[in-house]
């Protein structure tokens, strides 16, 4: 994670910085990046990156971890959206993920890393629906899952449900990068897929 002086630096340094990584990130997998590339594009010296993060994997883990931000807040908007129905809401989030989203930039970087993928990166993105988080965001969740509609006993099942949905999800996005599928493809194949889970997990 970064550094204090990273932190304190003005935020259009930090914008700059991090959109330097990225931008080297999107460009080739973590093993093969440059921290040469990322200090050049970010106009600092070297020397200065070493102030701010560790290494190449402190910043890249950094930059999952506020891109895994960003998504919580967005399946948020996707569970209100739906009422509580957890799988039509990870649908949707799954299709404005493919379709919808703009910054090619961001999806290269993402896409490397599902390509690439090791059991650190796959923390970083399952940790969306963490069974041991007892924070604000994973409460929220809870609350705004509608449980009539779930064949569960009790609150602590939904953790395992999330689980089960995010897998099948983080499944899917591997495939989709992996055997070249078309959006349409994928999202066809995981639509599928999640009517199959509905099909289990939801009263009849």
């Amino acid at each position: 994670m970064p550094k204090q002086t990273f932190l304190n630096l003005p935020e259009q340094k930090r914008q700059n910085l991090m959109k330097a990584a990225e931008e080297e990130f999107a460009r080739v997998p973590l093993h093969e990046a440059s921290i040469a590339n990322i200090v050049k594009t970010a106009g600092i010296p070297r020397g200065s990156f070493y102030q701010y993060f560790e290494d190449k994997e402190d910043v890249y883990f950094y930059l999952l971890q506020e891109e895994t931000k960003d998504r919580k807040l967005k399946f948020i908007h996707k569970l209100k959206e739906h009422n509580g129905d957890i799988i039509d809401a990870v649908t949707d989030f799954y299709y404005e993920f493919l379709v919808e989203l703009p910054d090619e930039q961001e999806l290269d970087f993402i896409k490397n890393a599902l390509l690439n993928v090791t059991h650190k990166i796959e923390n970083a993105f399952m940790s969306m629906f963490d069974e041991n988080q007892t924070s604000e965001y994973t409460n929220e969740i809870v609350k705004l899952i509608d449980k009539g509609r779930l064949n569960i006993q009790s609150d602590k099942e939904i953790f395992h449900i999330t689980q089960i949905i995010i897998a099948v999800a983080f499944r899917n996005f591997v495939e989709k990068f992996s055997r070249e599928l078309s959006d349409k493809e994928a999202i066809e194949n995981f639509t599928i897929e999640m009517n199959l889970l509905k099909n289990g997990l939801y009263k009849t």
